[in-house]
């Protein structure tokens, strides 16, 4: 089992997989390759596995490849010489050093430039490197783990990325899901994280309405843009029950129309009992459902359009024609 849990939470099936495969890798040596969407917490299941493995008292060093500029990247993974290049006043160490006896955490490791990536690619293979500005060999003792959100198999047949190197790091994929796929962990999600932002006053709860609102959500962003809505609401109303009026408007339900099945199931009882024109029907339904939208949107002929799914010269041609009066 696990010893640390606490990072990669969730009951779905999903995340019960992705705990399964860090206890096993854990425990070996082999180079992982993390893939997910932005967000899905890459570098926790990173971190999980370290604290997990043989390596859990050397350090974890991460670095994020697609965050600093690659003129630099070399010097900060490497690390420099006194002199190197101006600016290099003395000699530094660089994250190969910095996560001796433990783990590298390379993120974003698609962004890597290609002449990177070859530098990369010859550690994994002969274990030593020399830093910027030198000549030294320095051998290195260090666990790679390494991380994308993008598609590297798409990127190696465009050239973009080193398909040896591409090999060197797929050892063992993980899969990290989106948040979309597992709803059924946002309960406990948001639990572990307005305990995050609860201040000696109390924290945020939500009620029923409100998670059942949060669940429907897409979340593009993932686990990251669920815990900056936490963070904000707990800010905005600490110690107080969240309703679905206190969610960000993105993230309220969106009010049907109308019954569309309700309306249907009448309307075809009706027909069955008497000879209707099909036509005046389907007009009348329209008009209705026309009536209702402007209804709800206070007149408003913009949002009534959006709502239906129409252009708003459409709608206000549909107006027209059955002499709707919404003032």
């Amino acid at each position: 089992m696990l010893d640390n849990t606490t990072r990669l939470l969730g009951q779905s099936k999903l995340m019960s997989e992705v705990r399964n495969l860090v206890e096993k890798v854990a425990a070996s040596e082999a180079n992982v390759l993390i893939l997910g969407e932005t967000g899905t917490g890459k570098e926790l299941v990173a971190r999980s596995i370290h604290e997990n493995s043989d390596r859990k008292n050397g350090p974890f060093v991460p670095i994020n490849c697609g965050a600093i500029p690659a003129e630099l990247l070399e010097s900060e993974l490497f690390g420099h010489e006194k002199g190197a290049f101006t600016g290099a006043v003395s000699a530094r160490k660089g994250r190969f050093e910095l996560a001796e006896g433990g783990t590298l955490f390379l993120d974003e490791i698609g962004d890597m430039p290609l002449d990177m990536q070859v530098k990369i690619l010859r550690v994994l293979q002969e274990k030593v490197f020399e830093r910027v500005g030198g000549s030294k060999q320095i051998a290195t003792d260090v666990r790679i783990i390494a991380a994308t959100h993008q598609n590297l198999e798409s990127q190696v047949d465009r050239n973009e990325f080193r398909r040896d190197l591409y090999y060197r790091l797929n050892v063992f994929p993980i899969e990290t899901p989106p948040l979309r796929d597992r709803q059924d962990d946002l309960p406990i999600l948001i639990d572990s994280m307005v305990a995050q932002f609860g201040s000696g006053g109390g924290h945020i709860s939500f009620d029923e309405k409100s998670t059942e609102a949060l669940q429907q959500c897409e979340w593009e962003g993932n686990v990251r843009e669920l815990l900056n809505v936490i963070e904000r609401l707990s800010v905005l109303y600490p110690a107080e029950i969240i309703d679905v009026e206190r969610l960000p408007a993105k993230y309220r339900p969106s009010e049907p129309c109308t019954d569309v099945a309700t309306e249907t199931s009448s309307a075809l009882n009706d027909m069955a009992e008497e000879v209707v024109d099909l036509k005046m029907t389907v007009q009348n339904f329209e008009a209705s459902f026309i009536r209702k939208a402007l209804e709800l949107t206070a007149g408003n002929v913009s949002q009534a359009a959006a709502k239906l799914s129409l252009r708003r010269t459409t709608l206000v041609e549909k107006i027209r024609k059955y002499d709707i009066n919404f003032a």
